[in-house]
C-alpha cells in the first residue's frame, strides 16, 4: 500500500517502473511511439524485434507490394539478414522517421535498439532517422515514395538516406 493506502504493484518486492513509451496515434503518420515519462539522453527505450529472415525471403513475402507502398516494417542488419517486424513484432516498428530525431539506432551483438539522443519529454513522439538506401538513382518519383511527414524546420523531404 502506498501512503494514500492504494495498493502497490510490486515484482519481487521492489515497484514496477511506469513503461517507458505508448503507442497512439501520430500526427506524423498512422501510429506513433510517445514518451510516456521523461527519458534521460543515452536511455534504451526498446530492441527492434520481428522475425529474423534473409533478403531474399523478403523479396519472396513482398514480391506482390507495389514500388510505391513506402509503409515497411523491415530493418536490414547487413548483407544477409533483415529483421521483418511485421511478423513477430513489437511496439518499435511504430516508431516513425524523423529529420531531427530524438532517437537513434544502436546495434548490439546482431540485435537493433533504439536510444534517446537527447532528453525527451512526456508526451513527445520517438523518432529516429531511417536513413533508407536505394540502390537506384534517388528520383523525384522515389523521393515522392518515401516522402517524410515529419513536420520539422529543416525537414529534408524525404526518409532516403543522403547520397554520398
Amino acid at each position: 500500500m502506498n501512503r494514500n493506502g492504494k495498493p502497490v504493484a510490486r515484482m519481487n518486492g521492489a515497484k514496477r517502473a511506469k513503461p517507458l513509451y505508448f503507442v497512439r496515434r501520430s500526427g506524423i503518420h498512422g501510429r506513433g511511439v510517445f514518451a510516456a515519462r521523461g527519458i534521460r539522453k543515452g536511455t534504451r527505450i526498446i530492441e527492434y524485434k520481428g522475425e529474423r529472415v534473409t533478403h531474399a525471403e523478403v523479396d519472396r513475402r513482398y514480391a506482390d507490394v507495389p514500388d510505391t507502398d513506402n509503409h515497411t516494417f523491415l530493418f536490414e542488419l547487413d548483407d544477409r539478414w533483415v529483421i521483418d517486424a511485421g511478423v513477430r513484432g513489437n511496439a518499435a516498428r511504430w516508431i516513425n522517421h524523423g529529420c531531427s530525431p530524438n532517437c537513434e539506432t544502436v546495434e548490439d551483438d546482431g540485435r537493433i535498439f533504439i536510444e534517446a539522443t537527447r532528453d525527451i519529454q512526456v508526451g513527445e513522439e520517438l523518432t529516429y532517422d531511417y536513413n533508407i538506401t536505394l540502390e537506384e538513382r534517388h528520383s523525384p518519383r522515389m523521393k515522392r515514395i518515401w516522402a517524410c511527414l515529419c513536420g520539422a524546420r529543416r525537414c529534408r523531404g524525404t526518409m532516403l538516406a543522403r547520397k554520398r
